[in-house]
């Protein structure tokens, strides 16, 4: 190293703050609201096609999307130059007259994407191809202690996993997190880890190098529905309505409105206090310290179907004593099915959505009892007959949801995704 190097490495303490204040600038405009939404825009629809229909040829586009065979052909080009889509020269349609049909699809194999699922107890880092699958997922438990030392083990975890990916480069990074979300800073409050105005998005993005998003999770639970579920809504849908509900440790709910997942600024509403009440599950007359993992733990140790403590004294282990015929056990969870199909019911009656999605492993990690949840949801409802529709995620829900806040900004603008991608990293 020159002598001219080291004089100009910022040594006393204001260049050090000088250094890590212009650091933390850069972080913060790595920070994008997540876009959870069916986008219109022409690239975003020609990479939809081709996401959801490839390989497809030019005119099969144009067909799908309404857009003229120039626009297609002008952004079919766009998204190769970009490197989103290939081309399916081997699939060309032989014989045809004018322009070769050369099929296209998306060139998923070059990238990633990194989501991760901020759980209360775990914490989940998911590795995401373009189409919104699952290539590798590591749980490991939600870091403790003080906020800043969270943070930074967690990010910790996060360049190291995306360390082991040599072949693939990293897009974008989507967060999603209970507590209060403010997509625009990439802050979180989170009063059961003990977080406050935590900048989990500035944080992470000065770590990676990458674009960051962070969504509520329930937010992007339901956003992973409405672009990667079972009923995909495509940009000539007509609107509709979607009501998912979530609960797990936590419950919460999100509302989809006319292809967007509605995100208040000041955050997501909250169904924590709804009034519920059950003798066999106890907690508070609300309906989060009723049906939450802990307060069914509680009540199977009051009841004895588990240790009072020790390794054994587990969720898991009650949902193992029920499958085993355990009659405690059955009816402990058929109860909390009970709470929640009710609870279920209220919400619909209130908002009526056109569909309505449960998830989250209070629903999915013991399907026996759906059928209860599903009896006590058409007992309550004083509505017309509704069918609710399990996620179509079962239990990677959190996973799905993660990845889907980590790939909403390429469906919505594919061509200024890769561009910022690449902006990003290299400044």
């Amino acid at each position: 190293m020159s002598t001219t190097a080291i004089r100009e490495t910022p040594t006393t303490p204001t260049a050090l703050s000088a250094a890590h204040a212009k650091r933390a600038l850069m972080a913060r405009q790595h920070i994008v609201a997540p876009s959870l939404r069916v986008a219109e825009a022409a690239a975003a629809s020609v990479f939809g096609a081709a996401r959801l229909r490839g390989p497809i040829a030019r005119d099969v586009i144009a067909q799908a999307t309404g857009l003229s065979i120039a626009t297609v052909n002008r952004q079919v080009t766009a998204l190769l130059d970009a490197g989103v889509l290939r081309e399916r020269a081997d699939l060309a349609v032989s014989g045809a007259i004018g322009r070769p049909r050369v099929p296209v699809e998306v060139n998923h194999e070059p990238f990633l994407t990194l989501g991760i699922h901020i759980g209360a107890r775990t914490t989940s880092i998911v590795a995401t191809d373009l189409f919104g699958r699952t290539l590798d997922v590591v749980e490991t438990p939600t870091p403790r202690g003080s906020q800043g030392t969270a943070l930074a083990a967690l990010a910790g975890s996060a360049s190291r996993y995306l360390s082991r990916w040599h072949r693939r480069r990293p897009l974008w990074v989507g967060i999603a997190s209970g507590g209060v979300v403010d997509s625009a800073t990439g802050h979180l409050d989170h009063a059961r880890l003990g977080w406050t105005d935590a900048p989990v998005g500035p944080v992470l993005a000065e770590a990676l190098g990458l674009p960051v998003s962070l969504a509520s999770h329930v937010d992007a639970m339901a956003g992973a529905e409405l672009l990667l579920g079972a009923r995909r809504m495509s940009a000539t849908s007509a609107p509709l309505t979607s009501l998912y509900v979530y609960a797990r440790e936590t419950v919460g709910y999100a509302l989809s409105i006319g292809g967007r997942v509605h995100s208040p600024t000041s955050g997501p509403g909250t169904i924590a206090a709804l009034p519920v009440q059950s003798e066999i599950l106890g907690g508070t007359g609300q309906l989060e310290s009723t049906v939450s993992d802990e307060a069914v733990l509680t009540a199977a140790r009051r009841l004895r179907i588990v240790p009072a403590d020790g390794p054994s004294s587990t969720v898991t282990a009650v949902l193992r004593s029920a499958r085993q015929g355990n009659r405690d056990a059955i009816d402990l969870l058929d109860e909390r099915a009970r709470v929640l199909g009710e609870a279920v019911a209220l919400l619909r009656d209130m908002l009526n959505p056109d569909d309505l999605v449960v998830g989250g492993q209070a629903f999915t990690e013991y399907p026996q009892a759906m059928a209860r949840v599903e009896a006590a949801y058409r007992s309550r409802s004083v509505l017309a007959p509704r069918d609710l529709r399990l996620t179509s995620f079962g239990n990677r829900v959190q996973e799905a949801g993660a990845g889907v806040v980590s790939l909403g900004g390429l469906y919505a603008d594919p061509i200024a995704a890769m561009r910022r991608a690449v902006r990003d990293k290299t400044a």
